[in-house]
């Protein structure tokens, strides 16, 4: 190698040394400490209290550049009542939440709530929805399911003025639903829209206006309803 190749590859090198250490050094000096976290989003029952209280632990001893916000999004995504979370950077060193609140649209057995997609999430700090939600239950994974029926069997009795307050679904398949807070109606697991269409004849013709003296209707029969009364053992069968 001549002496003047010698040079210039010496120079090229110099220079990537250079790029390179001036490169890192601007890495250094952008990647700064994470002085302020910023929320958006249309929150109605979280605050942003509540939220920056759970977003800190997240950021902290982490850098501006350092920090992945792929992972900063999955680990954001675990907080209660977030549904989605995008994160960005904002110059210099602040980042940006945008949050996507869950959407309870019913109380899922006892402990959980359910979202608009059949998926249960825990309440955590919310207390007051600001209004009543419908009780539903069922077996794990059938959220989807019973919010399904739930929303079947709400259009279905709305010409009768009934509001479904209960409705479950057991482990061996068969449902049952309360209306008004009062008569439970037990369908069973075969036959549902058949003895649904029972139920709603015999309500009109004569359960309606018996609907305070009435503790369940049993429609697992082939013909007709069995019906309990508040006070007497004994059911009487209504064709």
């Amino acid at each position: 190698m001549t002496t003047s190749a010698r040079g210039t590859l010496l120079g090229v090198l110099m220079i990537v040394v250079l790029v390179g250490a001036g490169g890192r050094a601007l890495w250094l000096w952008l990647d700064k400490p994470i002085a302020r976290v910023s929320i958006s989003g249309d929150l109605r029952h979280v605050s942003a209290g509540y939220l920056q209280q759970e977003l800190a632990p997240l950021v902290r001893g982490h850098t501006w550049l350092s920090i992945s916000l792929a992972d900063l999004r999955e680990e954001a995504r675990n907080i209660g009542w977030l549904r989605e979370v995008s994160v960005s950077r904002q110059w210099p060193n602040a980042l940006r939440f945008e949050l996507y609140e869950q959407d309870p649209v019913a109380r899922w057995n006892d402990s959980s709530l359910l979202n608009s997609r059949g998926q249960p999430f825990p309440p955590g700090p919310v207390t007051d929805l600001g209004r009543r939600l419908p009780d539903l239950g069922g077996p794990q994974d059938t959220g989807r399911e019973v919010l399904s029926y739930y929303d079947s069997l709400r259009r279905t009795l709305a010409d009768l003025g009934l509001t479904i307050t209960q409705l479950r679904l057991e482990p061996r398949g068969a449902w049952r639903f309360q209306v008004d807070d009062g008569v439970w109606v037990i369908l069973g697991r075969a036959d549902l829209d058949a003895r649904l269409a029972r139920f709603i004849a015999a309500w009109k013709r004569q359960l309606g206006e018996q609907a305070s003296r009435i503790r369940y209707i049993d429609l697992r029969y082939p013909n007709g309803v069995s019906v309990a009364w508040h006070g007497e053992t004994a059911t009487t069968s209504s064709q």
